[in-house]
């Protein structure tokens, strides 16, 4: 197979509307895949958790000064260091009624975003030092996720929430993880995924989970392409058979482009935008684990002009301090997206979600194009409005 070789100007888009508004990014509809539930918490939730439980190793007493503390400590350029954040906000997710609240909590903060679709994973393995036992840990998240959508329709807002198990790689509880997202696939739990540290713990050690979900017609994406890069890529891929790519953003690497703008694809990336495979791609993360150097430098940019199934996602809300608005506001800004774009993404996502056909079908031509097109409705008014002014006015001279 030959590499591919293309030709793409510096703008994805053609000139269109200008850039949305804060407003108007808010209130568009959004889907998110890749989201942790432990990276999400309310600093003030936080606090209260860990008071309860009687656990006095945060570094800040405050929920203001924690969250500063949470963001500032994850961004430091090494993935290493952005996952020990992670010791805090577990320590105070052990029981039951700590998980509901978090579960609930997260479904009313990505609803009030504007968020109309989410999956959201976590480790039922990292739950378990109170008496907890795994069943009971997917069963409390389950019914925070579901008791959130029902407080987000009361508030006016849709959400619908999917969970994602995910087993830790280093690890050796894959398959036990997978087994039980299988045993609560009709339950709430659209899939599975693994994650944690990349180097050192290639996705090949559990080969034993994917090849059990891959005979139980399940659904899993995998962590790769982050810290680490084209092999982790390649055998998430070709060894394991994952459906997505948490993150997936060093496909780059197999990407040259030259000065007068033709590109070549090597063959891994060829295949993985000829077989559509999507990417989770979380800039500001990226940025703070040291995936990419800055906004404008991140790959983002030049995937979505060659078209592979790019999506934007959150990672972890607290520790980037970030929201699905913040993280297309930043995009807009920089590399001048308009709602066309902001749709573009979110039907990518949307077409990749674990749920059925048909139901994803049924989102994007019932909730994501009919919000889109009403927000682009409005600027079409505007303007209409602006000329008709300015005709007023050059009527009255």
């Amino acid at each position: 197979m030959k590499s591919q070789t293309t030709h793409v100007s510096s703008r994805g888009t053609a000139p269109g509307p200008e850039r949305p508004t804060a407003d108007q990014i808010r209130r568009a509809p959004k889907v998110l895949l890749h989201d942790h539930l432990d990276g999400g918490l309310r600093p003030g939730t936080i606090v209260d958790l860990a008071r309860d439980a009687g656990y006095d190793a945060l570094p800040e007493a405050e929920p203001d000064k924690l969250g500063i503390w949470f963001h500032e400590a994850a961004d430091s350029g090494s993935l290493e260091r952005y996952l020990e954040t992670f010791a805090h906000t577990c320590a105070v997710m052990q029981t039951r009624e700590a998980l509901k609240r978090v579960a609930v909590e997260c479904a009313e903060d990505l609803a009030e975003d504007g968020v109309v679709y989410a999956e959201v994973r976590y480790a039922p393995e990292q739950h378990l030092e109170a008496g907890l036992t795994l069943e009971e840990v997917v069963e409390a998240v389950n019914e925070g996720f579901r008791e959130g959508e029902r407080r987000a329709r009361a508030n006016g807002h849709r959400i619908r929430v999917g969970a994602l198990l995910t087993a830790m790689r280093h690890a050796a509880r894959a398959l036990e993880i997978a087994e039980l997202a299988n045993g609560y696939r009709d339950s709430g739990v659209v899939g599975f995924d693994i994650a944690g540290a990349e180097a050192g713990f290639p996705p090949t050690r559990h080969l034993d989970a994917f090849e059990y979900l891959k005979r139980e017609n399940n659904h899993f994406t995998i962590h790769a392409g982050e810290a680490f890069g084209l092999p982790s890529i390649w055998q998430a891929l070709q060894w394991c058979g994952a459906d997505r790519l948490g993150h997936g953003v060093r496909i780059i690497d197999d990407i040259e482009v030259a000065d007068d703008g033709t590109v070549k694809l090597g063959r891994l990336a060829a295949y993985v935008r000829d077989k559509r495979i999507p990417l989770e791609l979380c800039p500001t993360s990226n940025l703070q684990t040291g995936a990419a150097a800055s906004y404008g430098e991140h790959p983002i940019g030049l995937l979505r002009r060659l078209h592979f199934r790019a999506t934007v996602n959150t990672d972890n809300r607290l520790m980037s301090n970030t929201s699905m608005s913040r993280e297309f506001e930043v995009l807009a800004e920089t590399f001048g997206y308009t709602l066309d774009d902001m749709q573009w993404f979110t039907v990518n996502a949307m077409k990749s979600a674990f749920i059925p056909f048909d139901e994803r079908l049924a989102m994007i031509s019932e909730v994501i194009k009919p919000g889109y097109a009403e927000l682009k409705s409005e600027w079409l008014f505007r303007q209409t409005g602006t000329t008709a002014s300015t005709e007023t006015s050059r009527d009255g001279d």
